[in-house]
Protein backbone atom coordinates (compact mmCIF):
# COMPACT_ATOMS: atom_id res chain seq x y z
CA UNK A 1 0.00 0.00 0.00
CA UNK A 2 1.64 3.41 -1.28
CA UNK A 3 0.86 6.22 1.12
CA UNK A 4 -0.47 9.53 -0.65
CA UNK A 5 2.61 11.75 1.71
CA UNK A 6 5.14 9.51 -0.63
CA UNK A 7 3.45 9.76 -3.75
CA UNK A 8 4.71 12.96 -5.13
CA UNK A 9 8.20 12.10 -3.99
CA UNK A 10 8.13 8.79 -5.45
CA UNK A 11 6.99 10.66 -8.64
CA UNK A 12 9.89 12.93 -8.86
CA UNK A 13 12.47 10.31 -7.96
CA UNK A 14 11.27 8.42 -10.72
CA UNK A 15 11.40 11.13 -13.17
CA UNK A 16 14.86 12.18 -11.99
CA UNK A 17 16.37 8.51 -12.38
CA UNK A 18 14.53 8.26 -15.68
CA UNK A 19 16.31 11.49 -17.03
CA UNK A 20 19.85 10.87 -15.42
CA UNK A 21 19.18 7.29 -17.14
CA UNK A 22 18.58 9.02 -20.24
CA UNK A 23 21.20 11.39 -20.36
CA UNK A 24 23.83 8.55 -18.95
CA UNK A 25 23.27 6.53 -22.43
CA UNK A 26 22.83 9.32 -24.68
CA UNK A 27 26.23 10.48 -23.44
CA UNK A 28 27.70 7.24 -23.67
CA UNK A 29 26.14 6.98 -27.19
CA UNK A 30 27.77 10.51 -28.24
CA UNK A 31 31.54 9.63 -26.93
CA UNK A 32 31.43 6.19 -28.76
CA UNK A 33 30.82 7.57 -32.06
CA UNK A 34 32.40 10.69 -31.80
CA UNK A 35 35.65 9.35 -29.87
CA UNK A 36 35.38 5.59 -29.70
CA UNK A 37 34.14 2.72 -28.13
CA UNK A 38 36.57 2.54 -24.91
CA UNK A 39 35.04 6.46 -23.95
CA UNK A 40 31.46 5.32 -24.68
CA UNK A 41 32.00 1.98 -22.16
CA UNK A 42 34.00 4.51 -19.89
CA UNK A 43 30.97 7.11 -19.77
CA UNK A 44 27.96 4.59 -19.32
CA UNK A 45 29.95 2.83 -16.48
CA UNK A 46 30.68 6.27 -14.66
CA UNK A 47 27.18 7.65 -15.14
CA UNK A 48 26.10 4.27 -14.37
CA UNK A 49 27.68 3.77 -10.99
CA UNK A 50 25.72 6.87 -9.92
CA UNK A 51 22.31 6.19 -11.27
CA UNK A 52 22.73 2.75 -9.70
CA UNK A 53 23.63 4.39 -6.25
CA UNK A 54 20.94 6.67 -6.44
CA UNK A 55 18.04 4.33 -7.03
CA UNK A 56 19.24 2.33 -3.97
CA UNK A 57 18.65 5.50 -2.03
CA UNK A 58 15.85 6.42 -3.48
CA UNK A 59 14.43 2.94 -2.77
CA UNK A 60 15.35 3.07 0.76
CA UNK A 61 14.19 6.45 1.30
CA UNK A 62 10.64 5.71 0.46
CA UNK A 63 10.03 2.97 2.42
CA UNK A 64 8.11 5.12 5.05
CA UNK A 65 5.46 7.48 5.32
CA UNK A 66 3.16 9.24 7.78
CA UNK A 67 3.95 10.99 11.42
CA UNK A 68 3.79 7.63 13.14
CA UNK A 69 6.44 5.83 11.20
CA UNK A 70 8.39 9.38 11.53
CA UNK A 71 11.36 7.62 12.97
CA UNK A 72 11.43 5.00 10.30
CA UNK A 73 11.12 8.07 7.69
CA UNK A 74 14.38 9.21 8.97
CA UNK A 75 16.40 6.46 9.79
CA UNK A 76 15.39 5.30 6.45
CA UNK A 77 16.19 8.22 3.98
CA UNK A 78 19.89 8.14 6.31
CA UNK A 79 20.34 4.78 5.41
CA UNK A 80 19.75 4.60 2.31
CA UNK A 81 22.24 8.00 1.98
CA UNK A 82 24.63 5.65 3.81
CA UNK A 83 24.10 3.05 1.22
CA UNK A 84 24.60 5.49 -1.60
CA UNK A 85 27.47 6.52 -0.47
CA UNK A 86 28.89 2.67 0.69
CA UNK A 87 27.96 1.51 -3.26
CA UNK A 88 29.75 4.64 -4.93
CA UNK A 89 32.69 3.92 -3.10
CA UNK A 90 32.43 0.33 -3.88
CA UNK A 91 31.66 0.43 -7.79
CA UNK A 92 34.24 3.03 -7.82
CA UNK A 93 36.79 0.63 -6.19
CA UNK A 94 35.53 -2.02 -7.81
CA UNK A 95 36.45 -0.27 -11.63
CA UNK A 96 39.51 0.92 -11.08
CA UNK A 97 40.59 -2.11 -9.71
CA UNK A 98 39.70 -4.42 -12.06
CA UNK A 99 38.08 -3.04 -15.17
CA UNK A 100 40.62 -0.97 -17.90
CA UNK A 101 38.76 2.61 -18.32
CA UNK A 102 39.30 6.08 -19.46
CA UNK A 103 39.39 8.26 -16.76
CA UNK A 104 38.12 11.63 -17.86
CA UNK A 105 34.58 10.12 -19.80
CA UNK A 106 34.17 8.33 -16.11
CA UNK A 107 34.17 11.15 -14.26
CA UNK A 108 32.89 13.51 -16.89
CA UNK A 109 29.44 11.13 -17.25
CA UNK A 110 29.52 10.67 -13.36
CA UNK A 111 29.73 14.36 -12.56
CA UNK A 112 27.14 15.15 -15.89
CA UNK A 113 24.61 12.67 -14.17
CA UNK A 114 25.85 14.43 -10.54
CA UNK A 115 24.75 18.09 -11.95
CA UNK A 116 21.56 16.76 -13.22
CA UNK A 117 20.65 15.34 -9.50
CA UNK A 118 21.55 19.28 -8.75
CA UNK A 119 19.50 21.35 -11.29
CA UNK A 120 16.80 18.91 -12.10
CA UNK A 121 14.51 18.96 -9.27
CA UNK A 122 14.02 22.99 -9.35
CA UNK A 123 12.79 22.11 -13.26
CA UNK A 124 10.61 19.28 -12.51
CA UNK A 125 9.20 21.36 -9.39
CA UNK A 126 8.53 24.12 -11.50
CA UNK A 127 6.30 22.45 -14.51
CA UNK A 128 4.28 20.91 -11.47
CA UNK A 129 2.48 24.30 -10.90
Amino acid sequence: MESTLTQPGRRLAKKMLLLQACVVLIMAILMCFIIDIDWGVSALIGGGIFVFSNTAFAVCAFLFSGARSSQKVVASFFGGEVLKIFLTVILFTFVFLYIEVELVPLTLTYLLALGINFLAPVLFINNNK
